[in-house]
């Protein structure tokens, strides 16, 4: 077989790789911590639950339309409005198979050689993978820990040049916990009135995972952007939804028709039971999304003082999502070394900082979305390791 050259420039996402080399140890009796994957481990809430089985119940095993059900664009709608203080429209929402699809569509619609494509580093591995890809050339701008891991907006205009087709956001982000302020949110959208030919994807999948008073500002609260803004949400991370695959994208006018056809000649449309159970997720209870937010919260702080307590690591306080993101530069180690050490030896499923960009070397990215018990166990079990390692 022969396959197509591009197949060589696609990239993956190292957490599925850790994850299965985890298992494989586990399948051999190996004892392993994971603080590796970005999935919440509470079960999704009861009642989410029971919607998706009745819808199944009564009968929706069929397509829905490639947008999705209308009631959940409307569901949307009102989120939207309600924890973004944005008004958008039904027609500009799609409902997608995961968090992904949106970003494909997007990275697919505006990337093409001799195009460019502006993303964060370190950053979500699936950027720069699908800029690749696309055959455009991937532009990263950093995000400096002195400054919380948010950018400054002065460097992100800077890589902007006639050949920039489309700007890539994530706040809160993946993998730092950083979290963009509003200063620089309204100093880049400033910079963008005078670069109208670029279009902005803001990854906002973690929107609801935000501590100590933190505000999240998205992308569509600015009008002046909002006819070129693409914003990326879904289910997953705020409801325990992981499994459910179900995302959503809101799209300017002139681009949802497009997205849709993406859609169509891809998965067709995203799985109906799953979309009437995302209906109770967003119009029910939600009580559970913030008792889920307030046990990150305190483990977010156990995992902060933990890291801190390691020889050779610093950790800034994460703002936001389910990840802290130490400088482990004072080992003396590289991030991937790290990375296989720990799991292999240590028994602690972590990621490297570079499973997320070049500028990721000497930073490793762990998880607190598990137990407190485990979290202070798995960085036992690092801190053991690094003491023996140096006798």
């Amino acid at each position: 077989m022969t396959l197509a050259n591009r197949m060589e420039v696609l990239g993956t996402e190292t957490a599925f790789e850790v994850f299965a080399k985890a298992k494989a140890l586990e399948a051999q009796g190996k004892d392993v911590v994971h603080l590796h994957i970005g999935a919440p481990d509470f079960e999704t809430p009861p009642n989410i639950v029971e919607a998706g089985r009745k819808a199944l119940a009564d009968g929706y095993h069929k397509y829905t339309p490639a947008k999705g059900l209308p009631e959940l664009r409307e569901a949307v709608v009102d989120n939207v409005r309600e924890y973004r203080g944005a008004e958008i429209d039904a027609d500009n929402v799609l409902i997608v198979p995961g968090g992904k699809p949106t970003m494909f569509y997007a990275i697919m619609m505006f990337g093409e050689p001799g195009k460019e494509i502006v993303y964060p580093n370190p950053g979500f591995p699936i950027y720069e993978s699908l800029i690749h890809w696309s055959g455009a050339k991937p532009v990263p701008y950093g995000l400096p820990e002195e400054r919380g891991f948010s950018f400054s907006a002065e460097d992100v205009l800077a890589k902007i040049t006639p050949q920039t087709s489309l700007l890539i956001v994530n706040t809160p982000a993946n993998p730092t916990g950083g979290v963009v302020p509003r200063s620089e949110m309204d100093a880049l959208v400033a910079g963008l009135e005078q670069h109208p030919h670029v279009t902005i994807l803001c990854d906002e999948i973690y929107s609801r995972q935000l501590y100590d008073g933190e505000e999240h500002v998205s992308i569509l609260q600015y009008d002046s952007v909002r006819d070129r803004a693409i914003m990326l949400d879904g289910w997953s991370k705020t409801y325990a939804m992981t499994g459910w695959r179900l995302g959503y994208g809101v799209w300017p006018a002139d681009l949802v028709a497009h997205a849709e056809r993406l859609q169509i000649n891809s998965s067709s449309c995203a799985n109906a039971a799953t979309q009437v159970a995302a209906i109770e997720a967003m119009r029910g209870p939600q009580g559970a999304v913030d008792e889920m937010l307030e046990a990150f919260d305190v483990r977010r702080k156990i995992i902060h003082e933990e890291l801190n307590a390691i020889p050779g690591f610093s950790c800034v306080m994460p703002k936001g999502a389910f990840y802290a993101f130490p400088n482990t530069s004072g080992t003396g180690i590289s991030s991937r070394v790290l990375e296989d050490e720990l799991l292999n030896v240590a028994g602690v499923a972590c990621l490297a900082g570079t499973s997320f960009g070049d500028f990721g070397e000497g930073y490793m990215r762990f998880s607190y979305a598990n137990s407190a018990e485990n979290i202070r166990e798995g960085l036992r079990r690092v801190r053991a390791h690094l003491e023996q390692r140096g006798s």
